[in-house]
């Protein structure tokens, strides 16, 4: 959630931030007023306890009840004050940075570089459903008798493909320090709604179990995010990085009509999920840091793509800054999504209340005061979409599909056929 002070102190910086990105800006003046209702009422009972513990300690004790039952009434109304002002607060997404670009859609990303060689064939490009069914790698129509639409099977060399890439982003991880784990893929929805998923939540995007009242995360940073809820960090201790691997659920609501046949918008897929906490002051270097592994990684895979810089109405609900990585598929003629990278700043760090102790100066074994932390995300791989990549830049003439040089030690062969 935003920091309250700066919603008090700079109304219309926030207003300006959160309109750029979609949000009503009349948010922020709803917000005030319930908040100054609730400082008001919070003033008011202190002074109403005070005036009652002195009555009591002069044995007025007709007195004393009659306050005490004043401060009921007041505890009264406060607590629905502070559930309508939470409720307000939860809507407000973050404050984009400065510098981030502003536009309501895709087509006012900033595009930043292009990387990698499209591949040019003396043959007409085979999109992947084509070649996942020729080669027996994907089945989409038994997984629609099984469990329904936009779902599918892996089959064959694409399971090896899988986890080979799986592998390959968790070697790649370790070897930078990151930490590897394996999340759970259901979380409570105060767990939800503290990480920022208000958005995820109410557009039924995320898939809900009512008789555990539990939901299936949307991606392992939901999971991940909160491994420190409610937690001091030694500022020692940062950065502190997670690689992590899940199953991930998603209603793809809002999506009708798009991308309805394949495995590109599905309601269930794996991912490797890369997660940071950070110093307030690190966040952009460490945003920066992990773009660069992306892209290493997409580099040794030898797939072309691009880096585009999110406009402001195109980014996520928690996020301040947002890189996209998106590959080329030759099958479709154009660039697709298959990454992200998002600085959440200290947004989704105040909603699950994680913090660290700064040290800065101080005298060994002195504690030093504590602070939010910035909380950053970024896909390693998507798994079903870097599969998509693979499938469409590597087919050869005779149909085949040749398996990345960097993957063939994992799955064991050089081509699939």
């Amino acid at each position: 959630m935003l920091d309250v002070n700066l919603i008090r102190k700079e109304p219309e910086t926030v207003k300006k931030g959160i309109a750029a990105k979609g949000a009503d800006p009349k948010l922020v003046d709803r917000f005030l007023k319930l908040d100054e209702e609730w400082r008001a009422l919070t003033t008011e009972i202190d002074g109403l306890r005070n005036e009652q513990k002195k009555l009591g300690a002069e044995k007025k004790v007709k007195e004393a009840s009659k306050i005490k039952e004043k401060i009921k009434a007041k505890e009264s109304r406060l607590a629905e004050a502070e559930k309508e002002r939470e409720a307000v607060l939860l809507q407000i997404p973050n404050v984009p940075l400065p510098s981030v670009p502003v536009g309501k859609s895709e087509a006012d990303n900033k595009m930043l570089r292009e990387i990698g060689n499209k591949p040019k064939f003396s043959f007409p490009a085979k999109d992947y459903l084509t070649l996942a069914h020729n080669l027996d790698l994907i089945d989409t129509e038994r997984a629609a008798k099984v469990s329904g639409s936009r779902f599918g099977y892996l089959k064959n060399e694409a399971v090896l493909l899988e986890f080979a890439l799986v592998d390959l982003a968790i070697k790649t991880l370790v070897k930078e320090k990151f930490i590897p784990i394996v999340p759970p893929v259901l979380v409570r929805p105060e767990v939800m709604h503290g990480m920022g998923k208000v958005k995820f939540v109410e557009d039924k995007d995320a898939f809900h179990i009512p008789e555990d009242n539990l939901y299936l995360v949307g991606s392992s940073e939901h999971s991940v995010g909160p491994y420190h809820m409610d937690e001091v960090l030694d500022q020692g201790e940062l950065p502190k990085r997670y690689a992590a691997f899940s199953t991930c659920f998603r209603r793809e609501a809002g999506s009708y009509g798009k991308d309805t046949k394949g495995i590109i918008r599905v309601h269930q897929f794996d991912k490797v999920e890369m997660m940071a906490f950070v110093r307030p002051e690190e966040s952009e270097k460490e945003h920066k840091f992990l773009l660069s592994l992306q892209e290493k990684m997409m580099q040794e895979l030898e797939l072309p793509y691009r880096v585009v810089e999110v406009a402001s109405g195109e980014m996520g609900f928690a996020d301040a800054r947002q890189y996209d990585i998106e590959t080329w598929l030759p099958g479709e003629g154009k660039y697709r999504e298959t990454h992200s990278a998002s600085n959440t700043t200290d947004f989704q760090a105040r909603g699950i209340n994680v913090k660290y102790r700064r040290r800065d100066g101080l005298p060994a074994g002195q504690a030093g005061k504590t602070e939010f932390l910035h909380m950053l995300n970024a896909t390693a791989f998507a798994i079903g979409r870097t599969l998509i990549a693979i499938f469409e830049n590597y087919q050869t003439l005779d149909g085949k599909i040749k398996i990345p040089k960097v993957l063939q030690k994992y799955v064991g062969q050089e081509s699939i056929s």
